[in-house]
């Protein structure tokens, strides 16, 4: 069974979704190809910025989003050695080029579906993983795991950090940064009490961090560098090691109790990788007719919390760009005109998330005594000016 699709979008995460609704608003029409039968519910929340809310504004639903999750209102930085504030934030004083600053933490669940929900009811097609990829004259066959085949003019590969298309593109398998990641969400029965602020803790070997999703839900991420004894851990182990990396620090009993609400067998370790700025900077992320977004193209350390900020870029850029292109019959120089918008800032934020991970998460005593004295403040100041751009209109 073969048929030819104009646009086929492979992965239906945020990055592929975003861009199937951007240039549906743009009344171009687009398949998206989902390995699971249905919406992926993995994953938990993602810090969603003041660039991410510019690009689900031009998508038409930021205020469908915006409804169900809190507005962070103070940003704030703990040692872990003393427990002292060594940076504070207020928000909705701090004026960026683009507006305020807007942090919330999105259920990425709600998110995607929302994203679903307004895409024509043909445009997902589930249990459809691509197993090969091949030509034929200026189409891409996608063979599909049931056999079947389809022909697609433009292929977009939004489907992450392991993607197909950018192994057929030539791309570099990620790199290991050495570090493991934990994330969960702690659910309340009524108000969790907490303050609208996101909380930082960075240094002795280990990055924490947590903010209210919603007013019964608190989303916590922790990662630190792994040995190998770590990666043999049953899932309770790791929980009883984040307990007890937090308990010999100076944290306050609060964020362990916060800790504590979550299955403890049920937390499993995830190794953060990375694309390198070199391969985002002179990989093949496009080549005619096909090319990459997302985690597929830059896959990043999430000590900015930007990996799904910058995919809604992407979504929002390559629909427009793409858009444009196929009104005008000209999908290659759309594509490129793409690619040259997005290698620069991706490459940056890529390097600046890896700097950023190794400084915040040092436990080296030198390192620790600048985090705390002179750095705190100056990495602060680099996320927010991360989160100050607007991609603009689909």
């Amino acid at each position: 069974m073969e048929h030819v699709e104009d646009i086929v979008i492979v992965g239906a995460g945020i990055a592929g979704l975003a861009t199937a609704l951007g240039l549906h608003r743009k009344g171009v029409k687009s398949l998206v190809l989902e390995s699971f039968p249905s919406i992926r519910t993995s994953g938990y929340a993602l810090g969603t910025w003041t660039n991410a809310w510019c690009a689900l504004d031009a998508l038409g639903i930021g205020n469908k989003i915006r409804e169900q999750h809190i507005l962070v209102e103070r940003f704030k930085v703990l040692s872990p050695s003393s427990g002292a504030i060594l940076r504070e934030a207020k928000l909705e004083e701090i004026e960026g080029k683009i507006g305020k600053i807007e942090i919330r933490c999105v259920r990425r669940e709600f998110l995607l579906e929302t994203l679903a929900q307004e895409l024509p009811k043909d445009t997902i097609r589930y249990s459809s993983k691509v197993v090969l990829i091949e030509e034929e004259g200026d189409l891409k066959l996608l063979h599909l795991a049931d056999g079947s085949i389809i022909k697609a003019k433009v292929l977009i590969g939004g489907d992450g950090i392991n993607s197909i298309v950018g192994k057929y593109l030539g791309l570099k398998k990620p790199s290991s940064t050495g570090r493991l990641a934990v994330r969960g969400f702690a659910e309340y029965p009524t108000n969790h009490g907490f303050k609208s602020e996101f909380i930082q803790i960075n240094g002795q070997g280990f990055r924490f961090g947590m903010s209210p999703s919603t007013k019964k839900s608190i989303y916590w991420f922790f990662a630190w560098y792994s040995s190998e004894n770590d990666k043999d851990e049953s899932t309770t182990k790791i929980g009883e090691l984040i307990i007890r990396k937090l308990s010999n620090s100076k944290v306050p009993n609060e964020i362990i109790e916060v800790i504590q609400k979550n299955e403890m067998d049920q937390m499993v370790p995830s190794p953060l990788k990375y694309r390198t700025p070199f391969s985002v900077l002179l990989g093949n992320i496009t080549k005619r007719n096909i090319c990459v977004i997302g985690d597929a193209f830059h896959p990043m350390t999430p000590d900015l919390g930007q990996g799904g900020c910058i995919a809604l870029e992407d979504s929002v850029i390559l629909s427009r760009c793409l858009s444009e292109a196929v009104h005008h019959g000209k999908i290659e120089e759309g594509l490129e005109k793409f690619v040259k918008i997005r290698r620069w800032r991706c490459a940056k934020v890529v390097l600046i998330a890896y700097i950023v991970g190794f400084i915040q998460q040092s436990g080296n005593w030198f390192m620790s005594f600048l985090r705390e004295k002179v750095l705190a403040g100056i990495m602060a100041g680099v996320l927010l000016r991360i989160a100050n751009y607007d991609s603009g209109e689909v």
